[in-house]
């Protein structure tokens, strides 16, 4: 069976309760994604980062950089729904970002930076946080749909893992 290259992992899937050993887990899997991505695109040259994970899809730096684009939003979503009251979110055209100045021709080594920065900023906020706390929740006005902090969690690091696979994938297929 061929793997899907959109989602070389699968897509997210959790049912139930989430317990607090699983949520360390996850805060283990934010805390190592900055190094891992750093890691998986390191030695690559400027015209292989330019190469798409999949026909038709997003090149290797635009990649690296929506991950540091989508990550801010959830820190951000992550502090509002710790500071309000299920608050409705802002989504964004993450297709259109990553067709911005910044996610086309900026040096990967920006948002690997921002990552890292971003990360333990995250990881400090995620530890402090109490039991009922990751019950908070947040609106996605264009679902419709709740997101209690935990799930979010565990979506934000199959997402970092979603994107770290595909520049692993690429690299695997054509021997970079």
């Amino acid at each position: 069976m061929r793997m899907d290259e959109r989602y070389p992992i699968g897509k997210f899937e959790w049912e139930g309760e989430i317990s607090a050993e699983q949520r360390e887990r996850w805060m283990e899997e934010i805390e190592e994604l900055p190094a891992k991505l750093r890691a998986a695109v390191r030695d690559l040259t400027p015209e292989q980062l330019k190469l798409p994970y999949r026909e038709g899809g997003w090149t290797l730096l635009q990649v690296v950089h929506h991950v540091a684009d989508s990550h801010m939003n959830s820190l951000t979503r992550f502090k509002l729904a710790l500071t309000e009251d299920t608050p409705t979110i802002r989504p964004y055209y993450e297709d259109r970002w990553a067709e911005l100045a910044d996610s086309l021709s900026e040096e990967i080594d920006v948002s690997l930076t921002l990552l890292e920065a971003l990360h333990r900023r995250w990881v400090l906020l995620l530890r402090s946080m109490k039991e009922e706390d990751f019950a908070r929740s947040f609106l996605h006005p264009e679902s419709g749909t709740f997101s209690r902090l935990d799930y979010a969690l565990g979506n934000y690091v199959w997402h970092g893992n979603h994107h770290l696979a595909h520049i692993t994938e690429l690299r695997d297929r054509l021997g970079l």
